[in-house]
């Protein structure tokens, strides 16, 4: 915050400026990245909403990990089972839609009947 300054005459200021911050009651944010994630444990995250658009503003004690590769996805013979049946493919072309996936079963039988 700005020293001197009353919280809630400042709160008043940005409402005049059309600025509304909100407190969100976080456990921990993770952020994403493409070789690493970011994770801030016991933040204190503010959401900030001015001129149509939303913002977060994040403070807390953060750490890095590195990403971790992708386990592989175990596909039950019942879900090979209903996608044949479902669609008529072969077992190895069920097996293969539903790995290609994730091993969502629904986008499996759209992706072969598709």
């Amino acid at each position: 915050m700005m020293p001197n300054i009353d919280p809630r005459m400042l709160k008043n200021m940005m409402a005049k400026m059309g600025i509304k911050s909100t407190e969100i009651d976080a456990v921990s944010v993770v952020i994403h990245c493409a070789d690493r994630d970011i994770v801030v444990d016991g933040p204190q995250v503010t959401q900030i909403e001015m001129n149509g658009s939303v913002s977060f503003q994040v403070a807390g004690n953060a750490t890095e990990r590195a990403k971790q590769p992708d386990q592989p996805i175990e596909i039950s013979d019942e879900d090979v089972k209903l996608v044949v049946e479902k669609t008529g493919a072969s077992e190895e072309a069920a097996r293969k839609a539903i790995g290609d996936a994730k091993g969502d079963i629904a986008a499996a039988i759209m992706d072969l009947t598709g």
